[in-house]
């Protein structure tokens, strides 16, 4: 493993017609950093990588769910389709799906468990490639190019345990207007949610925190903190909304919520 630099998470696997089914892509990418690995989607390479894709490592799920278990295994494979790891199968018999695949994606990457992976470049691979390489110049000018990109545009790609989030690459549009100097609306933005212990958190495309939820025993209906308010996030035909009391009243907000 310390031989590939990156990991590549597909934002749809072969298993699924749609992206991020049950939060599959993010969450697998989530799990993938939380232990030190370098992953990244397979739409946002870095130069390095989309020059030489033998850098890292493609991620495939493997789901053998069956109608009473949810079943994945992570399939981890070089540029040249060889399989270089496999995971042990997760299994989780919950049976709300987002939930399920969570569970059992958690206990297919206790197979990283006690792992030390450090990336460690092969120097004979690097110095042939320089040698090869008939126009130095021009590989010296990326290198300097990539380190004088602003700082904000870098950290794209960054993505942590605690502002992971699954961008749409396509433009998001936001009014967002501030109440005051605290507070902001949140009615208009979308957000996504992450799962976390005990349910998920939602997310802005900056990516910044918005809310957290707290499941309860009502399937779609989530507990909240808003803005020291308590309330509930609940969910009525296909809309998402927030509700709270201020002043003695009751505020319903809708919310764009994508899981």
């Amino acid at each position: 493993m310390n031989d590939y630099k990156y990991i590549i998470i597909p934002k749809k696997f072969d298993a699924y017609k749609t992206p991020n089914k049950y939060q599959t892509s993010t969450t697998i990418k989530y799990l993938f950093k939380q232990r030190g690995f370098n992953a990244v989607y397979d739409d946002a390479l870095p130069d390095d990588l989309s020059n030489n894709r033998c850098l890292g490592l493609l991620v495939n799920l493997e789901d053998t769910s069956t109608l009473f278990n949810t079943k994945t295994t992570l399939v981890l494979r070089d540029c040249q389709s060889i399989e270089i790891f496999r995971t042990t199968e997760g299994r989780s018999k919950i049976k709300e799906f987002r939930a399920a695949y969570t569970d059992a994606l958690k206990k297919s990457f206790s197979s990283f468990d006690g792992m030390e992976y450090k990336y460690t470049p092969k120097e004979k691979e690097e110095k042939k490639e320089v040698v090869e390489e008939p126009i130095t110049v021009s590989f010296k000018n990326d290198v300097k190019s990539l380190e004088e990109k602003p700082k904000e545009k870098m950290e794209v790609q960054v993505a942590t345990p605690e502002n992971q989030s699954f961008k749409s690459m396509e433009p998001v549009s936001s009014n967002i207007k501030r109440a005051d100097e605290v507070a902001e609306p949140i009615s208009s933005d979308i957000l996504y949610a992450q799962p976390i212990e005990n349910g998920y958190q939602l997310v802005d495309s900056t990516p910044k925190v918005r809310l957290k939820l707290i499941n309860t025993s009502v399937e779609n209906v989530f507990l909240v903190d808003y803005e020291g308010k308590n309330g509930v996030v609940l969910k009525k035909g296909e809309k998402w909304y927030l509700e709270y009391s201020e002043n003695g009243s009751k505020k319903l907000e809708e919310l764009n919520i994508k899981f």
